[in-house]
């Protein structure tokens, strides 16, 4: 582990931080050779066999977002209006990101939470996977669950960035449809001389497709970590928890990445996942019983016939 811990700081300073899922696949699955070194190969290669349809999956997923806007004209201002409407009383009916640029925003001097907004918007990419990944190592079952759940929501967020490309506010700013809106998500690793951080994330917002935004899956995925495992922690434990989604819409409306009104459709998807994936697990669980239970088990368990009525002499 301390051989990965090296080359992995190494591979993020000369590289960038693991943004690309082929990436981070890589640096996952060493790290759990490296954890678990003791273990024969046959052990190893099952990683791969478990997690590389997943990890074609959210490839295909990356690639075919980049083409969700079919060159059709991104919805923009309806998105200004619902965030002017919700908060422009606080605000003084501008929309929250250029509320919160006027009042924290500093083009000039990178402030500590620049830092932690970079970070925070960083940790999309990587602690769902690494989540996944703990629970492929001490709870196939339950990892299972995990991926079921979050490879809806992925395709659930992509089926509506084809049928409803919507733009961020930084593109909405830069053709003048929104005041003056930075994109700021990556400005804050450079302050800490970690200028290399962030080159494949830079690479990848380019190649990506700049109008899907609605939902926003940056909080969705982070909503959806947390909520997946609420039901096993003690109440207590709950501001903690969900002390991240919240951060990670700061850090999204902040950076320009998002509108408020995306994040609450995100987590809406959230509660729609979560329905949908546990009713189809109940069906198929029952499902599964009837089948296995056997044909004499039934006959025995059936109520019995119904008597005819006996005919009055």
């Amino acid at each position: 582990m301390s051989v990965w811990g090296v080359a992995f700081v190494a591979g993020w300073l000369l590289i960038g931080l693991p943004t690309d899922p082929l990436y981070a696949f890589g640096w996952l699955w060493t790290a759990t050779i490296a954890w678990r070194i003791d273990q024969p190969w046959r052990s190893h290669l099952s990683f791969a066999r478990d997690w590389l349809p997943i990890v074609l999956v959210l490839v295909g997923y990356n690639l075919s977002r980049g083409f969700a806007d079919n060159d059709a004209t991104p919805h923009v201002l309806e998105l200004v209006a619902a965030d002017r409407w919700m908060f422009g009383w606080a605000t003084g009916g501008q929309v929250p990101t250029v509320w919160l640029q006027q009042h924290l925003y500093d083009p000039n001097r990178v402030h500590w939470y620049d830092v932690l907004a970079s970070w925070v918007y960083f940790s999309h990419f990587v602690v769902a996977l690494t989540v996944a990944v703990i629970l492929w190592l001490r709870a196939r079952p339950r990892w299972a669950a995990f991926m079921r759940r979050w490879v809806f929501l992925s395709m659930a967020g992509l089926v509506t960035y084809f049928l409803y490309p919507a733009a961020p506010p930084w593109w909405a700013a830069r053709y003048g449809l929104l005041e003056d809106v930075a994109r700021i998500s990556t400005r804050g690793w450079k302050a800490v001389g970690m200028h290399g951080a962030g080159n494949m994330l830079n690479v990848g917002q380019v190649a990506a497709n700049p109008v899907a935004a609605m939902p926003s899956l940056h909080t969705a995925f982070a909503l959806f970590v947390v909520a997946f495992f609420l039901n096993s922690v003690r109440k207590r434990w709950w501001p903690l928890l969900l002390a991240y989604p919240l951060a990670m819409t700061f850090t999204l409306v902040y950076s320009g990445e998002h509108y408020v009104i995306d994040v609450l459709v995100g987590w809406a998807y959230v509660g729609l996942t979560f329905l949908v994936v546990g009713l189809g697990e109940r069906y198929w669980a029952a499902r599964h019983k009837a089948a296995a239970t056997p044909e004499p088990a039934r006959l025995e368990n059936a109520p019995p016939a119904p008597q005819p009525a006996s005919t009055p002499r």
